[in-house]
């Protein structure tokens, strides 16, 4: 296994080693690491709610009643009450006709993109799209044309040209993220969805940071953008971010979720997520609908954060939403900063190739709903020491 022990020191080289760093509390604000308390800047738990105590008791208490396991795949013996319930308050929170539970994010897309598109298929991807859907893309087999980031001239020529062909190609299938993970920008979806009504493409939107977030009502980047629930073939959402819960959804109409749950390799082989957990959902739901608040004071820390690096001489970006990116450009400059700030009590991951471009490494920022004014100047504090320690600003 010599081989293994020589990739790992390249990586470490380069800047691109990877470790665990272990959190010894519940998710918040702030977290303790190494018996230190510090600032959780690098979570996705972007409303609060994966410590709440309404989600903390609709979990417990369907563990007393349905006990933990799903014990077997849906379509076996695996879907329970809590399974239903959960996708059908999905799909009216998303204004769609039905829903679908999935395990993970990963497992959605990687499961959904080749049950919609196949050989002699043609998809569009956004070039800066989520690992989880490009390896969808390449598992599907059919032709990937990967677009430059948000430009939507780009993806009507590819259109136009596919358009010249329609022998080729069967279906056609644009899909995007809504929000971008890395970026914190948001897919211009309503112009992308008149350029699908054009060229007879389908339309599959990966909602995973804007649901909770995203629009008056919380539904996301679709809502956020006026575009109709209807014109989106697939919308797909996780459970373990804003929702505070764990596992994935699909919505569409009857007819979609109907085709996916037959034909996806991912829901038909896995087993059932456990009942609790889509208890804690509905619960998470529940909240994002009748508590707005949550996503104003969301919206303020973002606004507030954002203003404040920029302000410091930090490039954040184009972003748009509570995740910032700072860039630093080199793995290891980036990788310096993010211990610097360790050592001044707040922690923020930094992101490297192959998850983002070479040269354009960066530290992840993501504010939530429970970080208070003192919490963000103390990390604003942070960041301009850090900066200038490292030589960023």
């Amino acid at each position: 296994m010599e081989f293994i022990e020589k990739e790992l020191e390249e990586l470490k080289n380069r800047g691109l080693y990877r470790k665990l760093r272990t959190i010894k509390s519940a998710q918040g604000h702030k977290v303790k690491i190494d018996g230190k308390e510090v600032v959780l800047l690098c979570s996705n738990d972007y409303l609060g709610l994966a410590n709440n105590r309404k989600v903390k008791d609709a979990a417990r208490k369907a563990i007393l009643k349905y006990g933990f396991g799903a014990g077997a795949s849906r379509l076996v013996s695996g879907t329970m009450t809590l399974h239903r319930e959960l996708e059908e308050k999905i799909a009216e929170f998303k204004g769609t006709e039905a829903a679908l539970l999935f395990n993970s994010g990963y497992a959605a897309n990687t499961g959904v993109i080749p049950a919609v598109a196949g050989r002699g298929d043609l998809i569009f991807s956004d070039r800066l799209n989520h690992a989880s859907i490009v390896d969808g893309c390449k598992l599907s087999h059919a032709e990937v044309r990967r677009y430059r980031h948000l430009d939507v001239k780009a993806l009507e020529r590819y259109l136009e040209h596919a358009s010249e062909d329609e022998v080729m190609h069967a279906q056609k299938l644009i899909v995007t993220d809504g929000v971008f993970s890395m970026d914190g920008d948001i897919a211009p979806l309503d112009k992308i969805v008149e350029l699908a009504k054009n060229h007879g493409a389908m339309v599959m939107v990966d909602e995973a940071h804007g649901t909770g977030v995203l629009g008056t009502k919380g539904r996301g980047a679709i809502e956020h953008l006026g575009v109709d629930a209807n014109d989106i073939a697939v919308n797909m959402g996780t459970l373990g971010k804003a929702l505070g819960s764990y596992g994935a959804y699909v919505a569409g109409t009857k007819s979609m979720i109907n085709y996916i749950m037959n034909k996806s390799r991912s829901f038909i082989y896995s087993t059932a997520l456990p009942p609790c957990v889509a208890a804690a959902a509905l619960a998470a739901i529940n909240i994002v609908q009748s508590e707005p608040e949550r996503r104003e004071k969301l919206h303020k820390n973002a606004r507030f954060m954002k203003e404040g690096l920029d302000s410091l001489g930090f490039e954040t970006m184009d972003s748009q939403t509570q995740i910032i990116p700072v860039l630093a450009g080199e793995s290891s400059v980036a990788c310096e900063m993010m211990d610097a700030l360790m050592e001044k009590g707040v922690f923020v991951l930094a992101i490297r190739p192959p998850t983002v471009p070479e040269g354009t490494a960066r530290l992840r920022v993501t504010v939530t709903s429970q970080h208070t004014r003192t919490d963000i100047s103390r990390a604003l504090d942070a960041f301009k020491k850090s900066g200038k320690e490292v030589g960023i600003i």
